[in-house]
């Protein structure tokens, strides 16, 4: 199962929902899409509710995308973080440079 995108715009803020894996299969194809609308916004949220299985090479896309948006005085948040996202979050230790208020999706 691949990730599909859900996305919305209000002013200058974005709004988008991955579900499926955020995985090695999609994580090239995603790239683009990603930074291109982190580029079209100022302020870019990614719900992560649905997202069934998160794998380095995921985990190397959200990375990427946070730091292009501190590099381009963006705001990156992820909210809603899904078992799977937490899990790796957690054994990388990389909650703190997201730095947002983890909460699990119910």
């Amino acid at each position: 199962m691949d990730a599909t995108l859900t996305s919305e715009r209000d002013g200058d803020t974005c709004r988008l929902k991955i579900s499926g894996e955020l995985s090695i299969y999609c994580a090239a194809e995603l790239k683009p899409q990603l930074l291109g609308l982190l580029g079209g916004c100022q302020e870019l949220e990614i719900n992560l509710a649905e997202v069934a299985e998160l794998d380095s090479a995921g985990f190397q896309l959200l990375y990427l995308l946070k730091r292009e948006a501190r590099q381009a005085g963006k705001e990156l948040r992820l909210v809603a973080h899904s078992s799977a996202t937490l899990e790796v979050l957690e054994m990388l230790r990389m909650e703190a440079y997201f730095g947002d208020p983890v909460v699990l999706a119910s």
